[in-house]
């Protein structure tokens, strides 16, 4: 459906169809930018907004005026289109929108002005078409049609990529201007039935389908034959004329740059039609102004009024490391990171109250496994605790993000991630630890991996959790924690707040989960390392009207 705008209108349709001069914006396109469309219909400044780097565009010449006394139609101004324009913010630019080829007396009609947009972009004015007597087409943006009364006259000649030529006149044995060049089309021929119609011009998606610019002015006709007037192309060009007497042409249609129409037989002087005024209209995406608020705890949250939709991060405690035990001998499996849930444009209600809750992490284990995390919520979403590190000859917990087994001669497996099931998947299994003499425990799952293998001297390293970029910055959060070992290499926190394994040999303590992250705890070294806490979680909403 046909959206028609004015100055400060909200549009919400797509495409929609823009008429008169304005500002328009198109909201509900994108939750972080709007789509802005500001078409100028007179020589204005553009002040370049914060966040914009390139534009699309269309800029239009004014259009050339037809010629008189079976004169050729006016050629229309220069079009020119086109996307990823680099403008730089900040900046002021001068458009100058060109004026059509202006009536009053004569033979062979003005020229458009040109259209410019600072010195970016320059449009040609439209040529004006060429009187009576034989006078060709003036050379433009599109060229003009030739006058009618003489054989072997010209149209004029376009600017390259802008336009096309104007069409030739006709002298025997009737006599007909050619018509004016429009920018998708050449003008034609006058001929022995009439003034040649105007080339046509062209659509720009920037203002919606099916509006032309750009078109030619209709060539003139000599009145006493009866003769048929040009037609205007479609996108603004004026018609030609053909009632007795020196009658003007049509004008054309202002801010479309059409040419003006070719003027009658019957007077070597007088007056002559308008060619239509030029257009600039500019798209660009403006970067929506949003606001990021980040919960490290659980409260009551009122949401702001006008606010409609959300993005949310919701990542919840991680797991608890397990702890190395003497009896069965065995190292402690890593904590499995918090779930993490994230999404965009969440439907909410300005004014209501929403309960934030921020999952804490599970504490490290002493001569046990590690304590599950807590979940974090925000409305409907749910993200689940990370699953507690094994210890002993117990496996690691399932969760979020799955805890990994422990290590030793009753070595466990690791923990289910993804428990219970979302989708998309808010975390990643735990490994199992393994029975080698190291005692090397497994590694709790990351929200982006799973916990890393341990093998001979090496405790497994926590699986790395994912980046988030909701706060403005690029965050990786829910990393899975490492496992602890004997004598080797303990396993080192996954990327995203996990914590590192311990070990006896060298003495290596645990360590725990980055706050606020979500990321697992470390396993403790046998024969009694202490398990590492989970990291808690965290909440962060951006909000959009």
């Amino acid at each position: 459906m046909a959206i028609h705008g004015y100055p400060g209108q909200i549009i919400s349709a797509t495409p929609p169809v823009f008429r008169g001069s304005g500002i328009w914006t198109l909201t509900g396109l994108s939750p972080t930018a709007s789509v802005v469309i500001q078409m100028f219909t007179a020589t204005d400044t553009w002040v370049c907004p914060a966040g914009v780097t390139s534009v699309d565009y269309l800029v239009v010449a004014g259009g050339g005026s037809g010629g008189n006394n079976i004169g050729g139609g006016g050629g229309a101004g220069g079009f020119l289109t086109g996307s990823g324009l680099a403008v730089i913010p900040g900046t002021s630019y001068t458009i100058t929108v060109g004026a059509g080829g202006a009536g009053g007396s004569g033979t062979t009609g003005p020229s458009g002005s040109n259209t410019t947009f600072d010195s970016l972009l320059t449009a040609i004015g439209g040529g004006g078409g060429g009187g009576g007597s034989g006078a060709n087409g003036v050379s433009g943006g599109s060229g003009g049609g030739a006058g009618g009364n003489s054989a072997g006259t010209t149209g004029g000649a376009a600017t390259s990529g802008q336009g096309n030529a104007g069409g030739g006149g006709s002298d025997t044995p009737k006599r007909g201007g050619g018509g004016g060049g429009g920018a998708g089309a050449v003008g034609a021929n006058g001929t022995s039935t009439g003034g040649g119609n105007g080339g046509i011009g062209l659509t720009s998606t920037l203002s919606g389908s099916g509006f032309y610019y750009a078109g030619g002015g209709g060539g003139g006709g000599q009145t006493p034959d009866n003769l048929t007037a040009g037609i205007g192309g479609s996108g603004g060009g004026g018609a030609g004329a053909v009632t007795p007497g020196p009658t003007i042409g049509t004008a054309g249609t202002a801010n479309t740059g059409g040419g003006g129409g070719g003027s009658s037989g019957g007077a070597t002087s007088g007056p002559l039609s308008t060619g239509g005024s030029g257009i600039v209209i500019l798209k660009y995406t403006v970067p929506n102004a949003v606001t990021v608020v980040s919960f490290t705890g659980t409260t009551a949250y009122t949401m702001p009024s006008g606010v409609s939709k959300v993005d949310y991060l919701v990542v919840a405690g991680g797991g608890g490391g397990g702890s190395g035990t003497p009896s069965p001998g065995a190292s402690g499996g890593g904590g499995g990171a918090g779930g993490f849930r994230t999404g965009t444009g969440f439907s909410v209600t300005g004014g209501s109250s929403y309960t934030i809750t921020v999952g804490a992490g599970g504490n490290g284990g002493s001569n046990s496994v590690g304590i599950v995390g807590s979940n974090s919520v925000f409305d409907s979403i749910t993200s689940t605790g990370g699953g507690a590190g094994g210890a002993g000859s117990t496996a690691g917990g399932a969760g979020g993000s799955g805890g990994g087994g422990s290590g030793g001669g009753s070595a466990s497996a690791g923990g289910s991630g993804n428990s219970p099931a979302q989708t998309p998947s808010q975390g990643n299994n735990g490994s199992a630890g393994n029975s080698a003499a190291s005692y090397g425990g497994g590694a709790g799952g990351g929200a982006g991996a799973i916990g890393g293998t341990s093998s001979g001297t090496f405790a497994g390293s926590g699986g790395s959790g994912m980046y988030s970029t909701i706060s403005g910055a690029s965050i990786i959060y829910a990393g899975g924690g490492g496992g602890g070992i004997d004598s080797g290499t303990a396993g080192i926190g996954g990327l995203g707040g996990g914590g590192s394994g311990g070990s006896s040999t060298p003495l290596i303590t645990s360590t725990v989960g980055a706050a606020n992250t979500g990321g697992g705890g470390g396993g403790g070294a046998y024969p009694s390392g202490l398990g590492g806490a989970g990291g808690s979680g965290i909440v962060v909403l951006r909000l959009y009207s």
